[in-house]
């Protein structure tokens, strides 16, 4: 196991990154910015270095300051948590060319799976189904026209190099798609430096479900089981649980079956998700694979008791894989909420501010991810992520309970500073969620009625 690993993030991931590196005996540091440099993070571990400005281009997206750092506090390793340069192949080439280890899967893997066309390849050689439209991308508008009309409208424009839900654009009529095709072009330019997009059919209605897989270096896998994702705005999530709700065994068990194939075939290494759209029938399509720890990853340590991150860096050392998928028993349900710094009834315009009060929920089988306190700062320059609650039951009605208590008891205050948490009690009490029948349509159906009265907590 390594002696030191740094770690190349911020926030609540870097966190339970630091906890995790603790538990196994492993020494910590972390780079920080100047925005940063009262954080938890850099407050709890063994060393921190001051890697740039707030700017995150000049800081945690700074490749070339982060192994620095970690060439001057002698780490072995680095992890790159989410976002950032987590799914970099160029940042994990860096590293290896400077003797660390990269806590992920190996560049090559990585720069296959990163453009969305040649891992959409990939999994169709693998048997796994796949969304009606272009494999490859689509040079023009006209070519872009063209796939629209095979497959129908509505389609959705993609950014070949997208991720964490940016670089997409739903068009409904044929005479939307120029405009539409050419502004993800542009936006994935600014975005990713890679102005490459394609076209598939966009299903209406379908549900957002994923499924989490580890792998290790010896050709050793196994799949964790299945989480929805469809609470989503602008393609962000909001609410995720797991098991996937009102899903028939045989559906669960197929998509996690061809999960665990497609990243088996690919040579995946380290923990990985595999993302689908299920339609009203249960068929199901994959749309892409994540080379990173997942934000919602604490639903699926809840409810197979496996620590994600632990086994991410057993996987990264060289160890064989640690299960045996018999050795995989999921057992009831976790749901997880992320409480973002937004302004629900601005369009989640993200509401920046100092911290008055912080009061994270407790109680049985309740888990709080946060890196927030009393009199922390929320600036403008990152990810308006301020929390993640997370809950586990027997059952997905006590676990709903349980999440709505939770809700109740946070208190978070400060001058200006709004969350989604008024947002997500409306999800919890929406019919359809409660039986577990909603698609990545229902924030917007939800947002077009106007809120009852607020409950208790803002």
């Amino acid at each position: 196991m390594f002696g030191k690993v740094l770690i190349a993030n911020r926030g609540e991931i870097a966190l339970r990154v630091l906890r995790a590196c603790r538990e196994l005996g492993i020494r910590t540091a972390v780079v920080y910015s100047t925005a940063d440099a009262d954080s938890a993070a850099v407050r709890l571990a063994d060393e921190a270095v001051l890697i740039g400005p707030a700017a995150s281009r000049r800081s945690y997206l700074n490749a070339a300051a982060i192994v620095e750092a970690a060439r001057l506090v002698g780490a072995q390793a680095v992890h790159p948590g989410y976002g950032f340069l987590s799914e970099d192949a160029d940042f994990a080439e860096i590293c290896a060319d400077n003797g660390l280890t990269f806590v992920g899967p190996p560049p090559h893997v990585m720069s296959v799976l990163a453009d969305k066309s040649s891992a959409r390849a990939l999994m169709r050689r693998a048997g796994l189904p796949l969304p009606a439209g272009s494999v490859a991308p689509v040079p023009t508008a006209a070519d872009a026209a063209r796939v629209a009309a095979e497959v129908g409208y509505p389609v959705i424009v993609k950014a070949a190099a997208g991720g964490g839900g940016r670089g997409m654009t739903v068009v409904h009529t044929p005479a939307d798609l120029p405009r539409a095709y050419a502004r993800t072009r542009a936006a994935a330019q600014v975005a990713f430096g890679d102005d490459r997009v394609y076209v598939e059919r966009y299903l209406t209605g379908a549900r957002h479900v994923e499924v989490q897989v580890l792998c290790d270096a010896h050709g050793n896998g196994v799949h964790l089981g299945t989480r929805d994702c469809s609470v989503q705005r602008r393609h962000q999530k909001l609410v995720e649980e797991a098991p996937a709700p009102a899903l028939s065994a045989g559906t669960l068990d197929a998509i996690a079956d061809c999960a665990l194939r497609g990243a088996l075939e690919v040579g995946f290494t380290g923990a990985g998700t595999l993302e689908f759209l299920i339609d009203a029938e249960e068929r199901f399509h994959f749309l892409e694979i994540n080379c990173r720890i997942q934000v919602e990853h604490p639903v699926t340590e809840m409810i197979t008791g496996i620590d994600l991150v632990h086994e991410q860096l057993h996987v990264a050392a060289g160890v064989p894989l640690r299960w045996r998928q018999e050795d995989i028993r999921p057992h009831g349900v976790a749901i997880e909420c992320r409480v973002n710094a937004e302004d629900p009834d601005r369009d989640f315009a993200p509401t920046p501010g100092r911290l008055e009060r912080f009061v994270p929920p407790g109680g049985p089988f309740t888990r709080v991810d946060t890196h927030g306190r009393p009199g922390y700062l929320i600036g403008p320059h990152y990810d308006s992520l301020l929390a993640k609650v997370a809950v586990w039951a027997p059952d997905r009605e006590l676990a709903l309970n349980r999440l709505e208590r939770a809700l109740d008891e946070f208190d978070v205050a400060g001058p200006g500073v709004r969350t989604t948490i008024p947002f997500v009690r409306r999800v919890l009490d929406d019919a359809g969620f409660r039986k577990g029948r909603y698609c990545t349509g229902l924030v917007d159906q939800l947002l077009a009625v106007p809120p009852v009265a607020p409950r208790r907590n803002p």
